[in-house]
């Protein structure tokens, strides 16, 4: 498994050690992308600060709470609405974003009355809200404004109301996952402990490492209402400020993103003898593991093989459909941290694509080990890649399809390779063994899109008539579309019965007629 070097950065010969390609009968002893280290110079890295690893990862799926910055503007703005964390009391996290937007004269003066005021403010303006988290940024921290004083000064005034101070400016870590640290221990030291919840079952857990991106967390929860378990709090995903603060009363902690929240799950453990159990709710195998390894430790095995059954009953015909038509087909893995590896081996095994390469922007040795374990011969493991290397690994890989973030996937998308967004979904959720299926659908479609079609033809040399309802010859040719789409029976169906690109264009050009399209082609 040897190092892999960029051309685009021989002029940074230490990224070399950030990048390998795994070989035949090579383990992955062999060597391992460096990670989780500071930024190299020069690079221009596109991952996340450890402030947004705290705010905007884990703390802003909390549903009712008002999510104030302390900082200028733009650090809130940039940590807002990019990413699907839907909740039950319509969507409030979503709606709106709070900061104290400092200012020049803030920085020299002192920010911490402005903070004051500021909180007033928001509460006063959502009177339903009880509850807050602070979120200190790199320049209030670079100033010291003591946050923890300013919020016990507000709750002293205000008894009704609770606020959660997290320090984590962005320099805290070397990239976000330095801030999902510093929230997870926070949170815990802080809150954990100061509400006693009302237990109703003898099966209670906290679902920890799920932020119910597009419904996620409502899919595994029927799961385990369906098993008669209590879920005492989902740290974080439409999850609520006070279930959270009882976390210390569960039986059994269900983690899902080890990347992002196994530090407050060790620390349950540690203070609380609470255990801490792996899940992973991709894919259909894997799934199936994890609720039969719930339903053994709470012993009752034979409530979560009812639900196996039923919906692989239900649902493994679809995904087949789907792996028929994807076998093969190659995809740069290129997701956050833990996806690289709840992906990397099961999109193989149940949808036949091809792991061609997998990447992490803020994930550490450990991660990248797994998921290189679990991928075939010939990907290529690069840690923190910047755009020029991604273009560069695309063109050499030439994927049919890449999982990764809207920044990354625009930049896929400008030399004609499909994406789909591995950290928001686009039709999600994807978790549950209906959520893969639609997963499944979503690569069928990027890959196959008639739109997708159309975008690969050069019309560079298509004349260029002035008539303003031009269509160019690429458009016009049945040729234009795969053998793939042209004879699927469902893009048939979907398309209203129109088969092909001609025919589609009688019906949305009925002005052109036969003798103008052969003129036009």
């Amino acid at each position: 498994m040897p190092h892999y070097e960029f051309d685009c950065s021989k002029c940074i010969p230490e990224r070399k050690e950030h990048a390998v390609q795994k070989g035949p009968g090579e383990d992955i002893t062999s060597a391992l992308p460096l990670g989780y280290l500071n930024t190299i110079p020069g690079t221009i890295s596109e991952r996340g600060c450890a402030y947004c690893g705290a705010k905007h990862v884990i703390g802003t799926p909390m549903k009712d709470v008002i999510h104030l910055s302390h900082g200028p503007v733009g650090c809130t703005y940039d940590t807002w609405q990019t990413k699907r964390y839907i909740s039950d009391n319509d969507n409030f996290q979503l709606k709106y974003t709070f900061a104290s937007d400092m200012k020049e004269k803030n920085i020299v003066f002192g920010a911490e009355a402005m903070l004051k005021k500021n909180i007033h403010e928001a509460f006063d303006a959502h009177p339903n809200i009880k509850r807050m988290t602070i979120y200190q940024t790199c320049a209030t921290a670079l100033i010291g404004d003591d946050l923890a004083a300013v919020a016990q000064d507000i709750m002293d005034e205000r008894p009704d109301v609770d606020i959660f101070v997290c320090n984590s400016p962005g320099f805290a870590g070397p990239s976000q996952s330095g801030g999902h640290h510093k929230i997870n221990i926070a949170w815990i030291n802080q809150k954990v402990g100061t509400v006693e919840p009302k237990i109703t079952s003898d099966y209670v857990i906290n679902y920890v490492g799920e932020y119910n991106i597009q419904g996620d967390q409502e899919v595994m929860q029927d799961y385990f209402k369906r098993m008669g378990i209590q879920i005492l709090s989902t740290f974080t995903g439409n999850g609520s400020y006070d279930e959270l603060r009882g976390m210390h009363r569960a039986h059994l902690n269900v983690l899902e993103c080890a990347r992002s929240a196994e530090y407050i799950c060790n620390e349950l453990r540690v203070r609380y003898g609470i255990p801490r159990l792996d899940i992973d709710g991709f894919g259909f195998g894997p799934l199936s593991d994890s609720l039969r390894k719930i339903g053994l430790f709470f012993g009752i095995e034979d409530r979560a093989q009812a639900i196996i059954d039923e919906e692989v009953a239900r649902w493994k015909p679809e995904l087949d459909w789907y792996r028929e038509r994807l076998q093969g087909k190659k995809v740069c893995l290129w997701p956050g941290g833990s996806k690289l590896w709840h992906w990397a081996h099961v999109l193989h095994a149940e949808m036949g694509v091809e792991v061609v390469s997998v990447y992490t922007k803020f994930g550490h040795q450990g991660d990248m080990e797994k998921g290189i374990a679990r991928c075939e011969v010939g990907a290529l493991a690069i840690d923190d890649p910047n755009e020029l290397e991604s273009l560069e690994a695309m063109y050499k890989l030439k994927p049919d399809v890449i999982f990764t973030g809207k920044r990354p996937g625009e930049v896929a998308k400008k030399i004609r390779v499909p994406y789909l967004n591995a950290h928001a979904y686009h039709n999600g959720p994807y978790k549950g063994f209906e959520g893969w299926v639609r997963f499944a659908r979503d690569i069928y479609n990027a890959i196959y899109s008639p739109i997708h079609q159309l975008a690969l033809r050069d019309i560079s040399k298509d004349p260029i008539p002035t008539d303003a309802s031009f269509v160019t010859a690429g458009m016009l040719s049945d040729s234009a579309l795969s053998d793939e789409v042209r004879n699927d029976s469902r893009l048939r169906e979907y398309s209203g019965g129109f088969d092909s690109v001609s025919k589609l264009r009688e019906r949305v050009y009925p002005s052109f007629t036969a003798n103008e399209t052969s003129e036009t082609a």
